[in-house]
């Protein structure tokens, strides 16, 4: 066994452990089921062979029996199916807990294009599974239980109907393994086709206009691999259904070749030939049903191997980060300063190409001040900003709060200081603040944003998030007024803007939110308004080349 089916072994039994009291009771009673399915084929094949018919005891027996096939039958799904369902919201919300806590470096080298198919597609195909556990349990413990009827009524004839499942069986394991491989090429194919469609929805506008790249996408990359899945699936599935045919026609055989015995070694009995093509076809339904569910579990076997492989890559989530319990802001003692200390930082070499690497870093802001981060774009200006926000940890060096280091144990808290703006940020329809009056303040700064006549605050949420990118910009800074932290981070905020209301945020904006006590971090590229800042650094190929007071 390999480490990734160890590991994805090990994550479903560790997903299980809590639920294995009902779970095995649930398995307990879909073999309870199964044998007394069994038992009534045993049952019906004696009272046909009985000379006075059925008495009053078999019909009591027989509808006992009965019973007590429906009942556990259906408890093994009721239970079976709890089980399924809590481990699929289980998996949902560990998952959901580990790309919550994983490393931001980790969650941007890891495309949204791979993770989005294991958080939707690998969990559904699990939870497929669950809904056809019990007709597993059940039809397996009936072909087991038919088997071991046959061998009580002639083991040269069962003998017969072994060696044909045995071959059954080493059809199907052949198949399984040309079967999953191709399963496994298209489920590569869905993290391309996850692409495409995020291609599609995000590129829209460029794709309406651009005619050869809108049908290459359509024609080549959408259509390809779109064919190229139908084919894997089709080529797997009919691989499976090619080796669950043949263990059909074993049956036939197997028929064929009891009607051989029995010709040459007759027997005085003729209830066991009867008894035994009976079972035999009996049996074929539930067998057929076994080998049906094949494919299935070989698609759910990729699919658990896909969300190991995520919970190894986000294995080391980031250590003292609070998912759970007190969301309230941290106390902490009143901002007064916020610096880099000797600062380094290097992205991981791509190609041939040397690492980008960042420092060292030296950089100190009081409290209050107002800082503009200018350069180049690729400079570095957006990492300095993550390195200050505590979202990279330094490779070498410290980050410091009131001179005292910003360590792993309360680099959770530190970040509670911030409320940020990114350039490619996302935008919250709910408003969190706290118990004040989330109405009547959101609507005095959506007048001031100039953007109250298109959207409104109901139930805590905006009313609408459907604006042009520089409306929705306004829109955050409705969430960061709202924040009341002490330290703003703006990156590139006013690139869309436009140029009146640009100014409006340079000159009015900023110097009111600075008078409340609000210490300003700006990423621009506004050479204009660089006169309002009272300390200017500026980057360069991951350098602060220089450093300057301009108030």
């Amino acid at each position: 066994m390999s480490a990734t089916q160890r590991s994805a072994t090990r994550e479903l039994l560790g997903i299980l452990k809590p639920f294995w009291a009902t779970l095995a009771l649930s398995i307990a009673l879909g073999v309870v089921g199964g044998i007394s399915i069994t038992a009534l084929l045993t049952a019906i094949n004696r009272v046909l062979n009985a000379k006075g018919g059925m008495t009053q005891g078999m019909m009591f027996a027989f509808a006992a029996i009965c019973a007590l096939a429906l009942l556990s039958s259906i408890l093994s799904n009721v239970g079976t199916n709890y089980v399924g369902q809590k481990v699929i919201a289980r998996l949902r919300k560990d998952l959901g807990g580990r790309v919550l806590s994983a490393p931001i470096e980790q969650l941007e080298r890891y495309r949204s294009h791979r993770l989005i198919p294991v958080l939707t597609h690998d969990i559904d195909t699990v939870s497929d599974l669950a809904f056809g556990l019990p007709q597993l349990i059940i039809s397996l413990t009936v072909t087991l239980g038919c088997l071991g009827y046959l061998a009580t009524l002639s083991l040269p004839m069962f003998l017969v109907a072994a060696g044909a499942v045995v071959l059954g069986t080493i059809a199907q394991y052949i198949a399984r393994g040309r079967g999953l491989a191709g399963f496994e090429q298209a489920r590569e194919q869905e993290d391309l086709l996850q692409k495409h469609y995020r291609g599609m929805a995000e590129g829209a506008k460029e794709l309406r206009i651009h005619r050869p790249r809108r049908q290459r996408l359509h024609r080549h990359q959408l259509g390809e691999t779109a064919d190229n899945i139908c084919r894997l699936q089709v080529r797997s599935v009919n691989i499976f259904l090619a080796a669950s045919t043949f263990g059909s026609l074993l049956f036939f055989v197997v028929i064929g070749a009891t009607l051989a015995v029995q010709t040459w070694w007759p027997t005085s009995d003729r209830s066991v030939l009867s008894g035994f093509i009976m079972t035999l076809l009996f049996m074929k339904g539930p067998l057929e049903s076994v080998l049906g569910l094949l494919p299935l579990l070989g698609r759910n076997r990729i699919a658990l191997r896909r969300i190991a492989e995520l919970n190894e890559r986000f294995s080391n989530p980031e250590p003292y980060l609070l998912l759970e319990g007190d969301a309230r802001e941290p106390a902490m003692e009143p901002l007064r300063t916020l610096e880099l200390r000797d600062v380094r930082y290097a992205y991981p070499a791509v190609g041939d190409a040397p690492p980008f690497v960042m420092g060292p870093l030296n950089l100190k802001i009081e409290a209050g001040e107002m800082l503009f981060v200018v350069g180049e774009n690729g400079g570095g200006k957006t990492t300095l900003i993550k390195l200050l926000l505590g979202l990279y940890t330094p490779h070498s060096g410290e980050v410091l709060v009131n001179g005292k280091v910003v360590e792993a144990s309360s680099r959770d808290d530190y970040r509670q200081l911030f409320t940020t703006i990114f350039a490619d940020f996302f935008l919250f329809e709910e408003l969190m603040d706290g118990q004040r009056d989330i109405p009547a303040e959101a609507a005095r700064y959506l007048e001031r944003l100039e953007i109250a006549h298109k959207v409104g605050v109901a139930d805590g949420a905006f009313t609408t998030t459907d604006l042009s990118t520089g409306q929705r910009k306004r829109l955050a800074l409705v969430h960061a007024w709202l924040d009341q932290r002490p330290i703003l981070v703006f990156d590139e905020w006013a690139a869309d803007q436009d140029p009146t209301f640009r100014r409006i945020f340079y000159t009015e904006l900023l110097p009111d939110l600075k008078r409340q006590g609000r210490t300003l971090i700006v990423i621009s590229h506004d050479d204009r308004y660089f006169d309002v800042a009272d300390q200017l650094v500026r980057m360069e190929q991951g350098q602060l080349v220089s450093e300057r007071a301009l108030a």
